[in-house]
């Protein structure tokens, strides 16, 4: 049975989520506090942990960079009665992997909770393919792009020659690009695979990302090699010309 944590100061909210989570089959702990919801998240292996931005003792956007920091790498659902995009940006770049504004169906939230656990199963079976027998990674094959060099078994990125510090959001973007070198890629989709978001209005979530990817990876961003706006459609990654 998986479990779920719900971090809410509104009594009526958790009642909600738990009701409609323990039908599904879920086993659900709540908290109140900030505080005490960060020390449960600590103490027990959850599944998945919604947490809303605004609480007492610890706000959200602490609660959820904390927990990423020590390695806590649950699913994070993030509440706000908030719709305000740049809260919506930095709770995703702190390692949030959804976002939700109140009032929302918990029937929504069952499906973007079902559809992350199963994106994050997926990319755990990846993993897993990518371990040797004997439990090493050495013989995976890195991938090369002009003076890009990325090794997927341990989350590396290396640009002319120097290691560069990439978020996992980072890293899932420049892999899901590199993989389709010279396509097109709109943001939509972009946003889907990524985030799995499936409607326009969080694009901007992408142009973002695309832009902090861009200053790690270029040299001139005014100028990019690798990665190109296609006016009107998106994105596309290249490689260079020998």
């Amino acid at each position: 049975m998986k479990r779920v944590l719900i971090v809410d100061d509104e009594q009526s909210i958790l009642t909600l989520l738990a009701f409609n989570l323990e039908k599904e089959g879920y086993q659900v702990d709540t908290a109140l506090d900030g505080l005490e919801g960060y020390k449960m998240a600590l103490a027990y292996p959850y599944d998945f942990i919604i947490l809303d931005l605004m609480l007492p003792s610890m706000g959200g956007m602490d609660i959820c960079k904390k927990l990423r920091q020590e390695k806590i790498e649950a699913p994070i659902m993030m509440l706000t009665a908030k719709d305000d995009e740049l809260e919506k940006i930095i709770g995703l770049e702190l390692g949030a992997d959804d976002y939700m504004t109140k009032p929302f169906s918990p029937r929504e939230v069952l499906a973007r909770m079902k559809a992350i656990m199963r994106r994050m199963n997926s990319k755990s079976n990846v993993e897993d393919s990518l371990i040797n027998s004997d439990g090493s990674t050495e013989n995976y094959e890195l991938i090369k792009v002009g003076d890009i060099q990325i090794d997927p078994s341990q989350y590396e990125v290396i640009v002319r020659g120097k290691k560069i510090e990439v978020t996992p959001k980072e890293f899932e973007l420049l892999m899901y690009m590199i993989k389709r070198v010279n396509r097109i890629l709109s943001r939509e989709q972009l946003l889907d695979a990524i985030w799995n978001f499936d409607y326009a209005g969080e694009t901007r979530i992408v142009d973002v990302h695309i832009s902090h990817l861009r200053e790690k990876l270029e040299v001139d961003t005014k100028n990019p090699v690798y990665i190109q706006t296609v006016r009107g459609f998106g994105y596309k990654f290249e490689a260079p010309k020998k």
